[in-house]
């Protein structure tokens, strides 16, 4: 029978930071799977830093359902490589339910382990983390590093794989309950409330030693702050800019110190998840015997329905989230 499904579009591109006004609930119908194709019903939405910058022109059109990954039950199929109930991961976008062909859909399973880890620590952001860390910042046992935005889904998991390689780890987040998060349960050595104070002055003290590896996800200030402490031969992995995510444009603005570059022979690189495709089952490896020994922590900020996902995107840019932000589906 066909399914009532509720899907989110976006109706404007934000000017800015995204506002619920540019999102709208809308409500289809989703036919019965044809031959080959198989009906998803979500169970929760992953929400992510990287969804910000497609919300422009030539990346994600609108009126059309907002891109992004999800977990759900087959609810019915026609093709043979998945049964009802199978529990599957798809980046098929912010609706409750998606009809695919099994492209891009990988079927899942958890074990004893929550699902929902497959959309931070053992998914994409725990993956990010792994790579940009270990691969792309050719982290060594006992180096100094430096995680900004470590509270957040990525850095959480960057910070505790350093700490896991026995590393000096200092971590910035934007509260105390933040900061007291990642020194208590996550184990790092130092966390700074960027929010207080001067930032360039607070990771001077909190890196005596100097940044062998800087895992990079905000720009601007930290970028600024961090770039005078690396140490020679030091390794910057740009995983993001959330600074400039809403700033029209997109310019990484405060950054003065890159000239610190050159004489320290500091090398930044950029990466992206399918880098590493050809480590997946090393990092998967990795990540659940981290999980498993209680090594690796985490925690999730959960918004309850899919009328929330916009509130869920717009509460992400805001910095509101400990750990990974997801959306419930009812």
């Amino acid at each position: 029978m066909p399914y009532q499904s509720r899907e989110i579009h976006l109706t404007a591109y934000p000017d800015g930071m995204p506002k619920p006004s540019d999102f709208a609930s809308r409500e289809v119908t989703v036919a019965d799977p044809s031959d080959g194709e198989i009906v998803i019903h979500n169970q929760y939405m992953s929400v992510d830093p990287a969804m910000r910058p497609r919300l422009s022109p030539g990346q994600q059109p609108l009126n059309a359902v907002m891109s992004g990954g999800a977990i759900g039950a087959v609810a019915a199929s026609r093709n043979p490589n998945f049964k009802e109930g199978d529990l599957v991961q798809h980046g098929l976008g912010f609706r409750e339910y998606a009809t695919s062909d099994g492209a891009g859909v990988r079927v899942l399973d958890p074990g004893d382990l929550p699902v929902t880890v497959y959309m931070h620590a053992l998914g994409g952001t725990g993956f990010t983390a792994w790579g940009g860390l270990l691969v792309t910042g050719a982290l060594k046992d006992g180096e100094n590093v430096f995680v900004s935005a470590a509270a957040g889904a990525v850095g959480s998991v960057a910070i505790q794989i350093a700490r896991i390689k026995g590393c000096y780890t200092i971590g910035s987040a934007g509260s105390e309950e933040k900061c007291n998060w990642l020194t208590g349960e996550l184990g790092a050595d130092v966390a700074i409330n960027y929010r207080e104070g001067v930032l360039r002055k607070a990771l001077k003290a909190a890196a005596p030693n100097g940044i062998d590896v800087y895992f990079e996800n905000v720009g601007g200030d930290h970028l600024d702050a961090a770039m005078p402490r690396m140490n020679l031969g030091g390794r910057i992995p740009v995983c993001g800019m959330i600074s400039a995510y809403n700033t029209p444009g997109a310019r990484s603005t405060g950054v003065t110190t890159l000239s610190n570059m050159i004489y320290m022979r500091v090398r930044m690189e950029g990466f992206v998840v399918p880098d590493f495709e050809d480590q997946r089952a090393e990092f998967e490896s990795d990540m659940k015997g981290w999980l498993a020994s209680g090594e690796m922590r985490y925690r999730e900020t959960i918004m309850n329905g899919i009328e929330r996902a916009p509130d869920a995107l717009i509460g992400l840019m805001s910095g509101e989230n400990i750990g990974k932000m997801l959306v419930k589906l009812d």
